[in-house]
């Protein structure tokens, strides 16, 4: 289906305007930046004008996956490393493809490459704190948004995402890659017949050791014992920055791996939303005994006194009747897990495990079986008809899942199969996990970002129906 580029602009508030700008906290404010007029004729129908902002580690995954892809034309990248530019255009000329344009020089480059480049869509890859004001912009400028986990770090950004979304008409895709990963979609798919009857628990989380991505010296993505320990501004990748939400913050800071596959199994925004939070935070141990241990009881990082627990829980109430445990552990020695578990009225799933019980199915009475037929006799239709094609992407497969869902929507110009609502909903935890500990662990409520709209059950659902484009045409009804 064509692109119009006139009918998608015209739900932009800001196609009226001539300028974009921004003001975030910064060293130097940003100027405003003339935005160049838009052309009349239609997007091609077959390529989709792609811009990047962000094109680190993360950022050079979803290049690549790009490049492998029929659907995107990458026009224009923006990034503040010259290296993670090198590196960008270097997989670019590798793959034939046309030179992008490129926008550098400062931390709000990108507001001139939003001004200038007449794009279809907008693929966010930066640090955490970048993502809601980057967001923003894009939407105002247009684009049909892509951006990374979490979108959000406060309530406000939360609430800023949705705002813009509602007041100019252009949409936001969550890259929640997570939500593709193909056993959970077959869960989701017993989930949707009815194979654990009524819901009633789940679990999930993100218990991963990135204490040497926190240390990075550039060499290696992860820490090599050995080499020095670096972190902010003088070491490579996330380094410069993820570590500092341990000294800044105390809170799950990265929920959405965990709850987004749940999200969409409970229904939520959906009929059914998250209610209430309850989060608890360890003492903050790993990250210290992590520079002890290879740099030394002396080395000036010794020195950082770090707030963030190494395990942080939390207990969310939804309005269904359902609890969910979510819990965060980034910070010690462990296998990387999912923490994944789907309780129902007769049976259940543990993803870690590989074990499956349904009652009266299930080979022997109260004993676990493997889960490996049920995953392949509710394999999802996205792995069956995309498994080929996602086979050899980053992260299993998953990232190409994620991406061919994006530009199918951008295609189409349809509402998001992961949205703006669940963007906010999902990251939201952060900030309510971080106000329940420094409450003394006490409940605090969910905002509705859908403005009561989650009630409105709908037939069709919005993530992952097996029989239909996963879309809705509205996804919410505006008052």
């Amino acid at each position: 289906m064509e692109i119009n580029r006139r009918n998608f602009m015209k739900k932009a508030t800001i196609a009226g305007l001539t300028t974009v700008a921004f003001t975030a906290p910064a060293a130097s404010e940003p100027v405003t930046v003339q935005k160049s007029k838009k052309k009349s004729v239609p997007a091609p129908t077959d390529r989709i004008r792609t811009g990047f902002i962000g094109v680190g580690n993360r950022g050079q995954g979803h290049l690549r996956t790009c490049l492998a892809m029929s659907s995107a034309d990458i026009v224009s990248i923006c990034d503040i490393s010259e290296r993670s530019l090198s590196a960008a255009k270097k997989l670019i000329s590798e793959s034939n493809h046309p030179e992008p344009k490129v926008y550098t020089g400062n931390d709000f480059a990108y507001l001139e490459m939003l001004a200038k480049e007449d794009l279809d869509a907008v693929i966010i890859s930066t640090p955490w704190e970048w993502h809601t004001r980057m967001a923003v912009a894009s939407m105002k400028s247009g684009a049909y948004t892509g951006v990374e986990v979490p979108a959000a770090t406060t309530l406000d950004e939360c609430w800023d995402l949705v705002n813009t979304h509602e007041e100019t008409g252009v949409n936001l895709m969550f890259l929640e890659n997570a939500n593709y990963d193909r056993s959970f979609l077959a869960i989701l798919n017993m989930v949707r017949q009815d194979i654990f009857s009524e819901l009633l628990h789940c679990r999930c989380g993100y218990l991963h050791d990135l204490r040497g991505v926190k240390f990075n010296d550039g060499i290696e993505y992860d820490y090599v014992p050995g080499h020095p320990l670096k972190f902010g501004k003088e070491a490579y990748a996330e380094a410069q920055w993820r570590g500092l939400h341990s000294i800044r913050r105390n809170g799950d800071v990265y929920p959405t791996h965990g709850i987004g596959p749940v999200a969409k199994a409970l229904d939520i925004n959906n009929g059914n939303r998250f209610l209430s939070l309850s989060s608890f935070a360890t003492k903050a141990r790993g990250l210290k005994k992590y520079v002890d241990d290879y740099g030394g009881a002396n080395h000036p990082l010794a020195k950082i006194q770090w707030n963030c627990g190494d395990i942080v829980t939390s207990t969310i109430n939804c309005a269904n009747g359902e609890t969910i445990l979510v819990t965060h552990n980034c910070n010690n020695p462990r296998p990387h897990i999912g923490d994944f578990m789907v309780q129902g009225t007769k049976g259940l799933w543990h993803e870690d495990w590989k074990s499956i019980y349904v009652e009266n199915q299930s080979p022997v009475k109260d004993a676990y079986e493997a889960d490996e037929k049920w995953i392949e006799k509710f394999n999802h239709k996205y792995w069956r008809e995309e498994g080929e094609s996602a086979a050899g992407s980053g992260h299993g497969g998953i990232d190409y899942m994620v991406l061919n869902d994006f530009f199918k929507a951008v295609k189409e110009n349809k509402p998001a199969p992961i949205d703006v609502y669940d963007a906010a909903a999902w990251s939201a935890i952060s900030a309510l996990s971080e106000m329940s500990i420094s409450k003394g662990n006490a409940p605090v409520d969910f905002p509705d970002f859908t403005r009561g709209q989650w009630i409105k059950y709908r037939d069709e659902k919005t993530f992952a129906s097996d029989d239909k484009f996963p879309m809705l045409a509205d996804r919410f009804i505006k008052y």
